[in-house]
């Protein structure tokens, strides 16, 4: 079982190595970096002000013969175990819910966009986007 997320962010893309070296992606690790409050203000100017961007993206777009399809995906990588929402059906903290929103909006502008929480869950999130069998925004 993975113990935090820059592990989990490690083995994903190891394993995207190794299962699709043709693909392009970028594994986003300074989002769990502690930054000074500078270091903090500078990395928010320079991603559009906007915070919550997940934590890998896949550089490959996927359309299906119907035409449906996506300009790539995006994922927010969550420990294994991880609750993304409490019993009521609410988000477990501000913090999920904007990166909901992310997810949302990032759906919005064409692109597959999901939280996998674990490895497994990622794995099999990849596996079918990149195999066409999930593309729908």
């Amino acid at each position: 079982m993975m113990t935090n997320e820059a592990l989990l962010q490690e083995h994903v893309a190891q394993y995207l190595r190794l299962q699709y070296p043709s693909v392009l992606f970028h594994s986003d690790y300074g989002s769990g970096v502690r930054l000074t409050p500078g270091q903090a203000m500078r990395q928010k100017r320079m991603n559009g002000g906007r915070r919550a961007w997940p934590d890998l993206f896949i550089a490959e777009s996927v359309v299906a013969e119907d035409g449906r399809g996506a300009y790539g995906l995006f994922i927010e990588l969550k420990k294994e175990g991880a609750r993304l929402k409490k019993k009521n059906g609410e988000w477990a903290s501000p913090h999920l819910a904007e990166q909901a929103e992310m997810l949302e909006n990032l759906r919005n502008k064409g692109y597959r966009a999901e939280f996998a929480v674990g490895f497994d869950e990622a794995k099999k999130i990849l596996d079918d986007y990149l195999a066409g069998r999930e593309y729908a925004i």
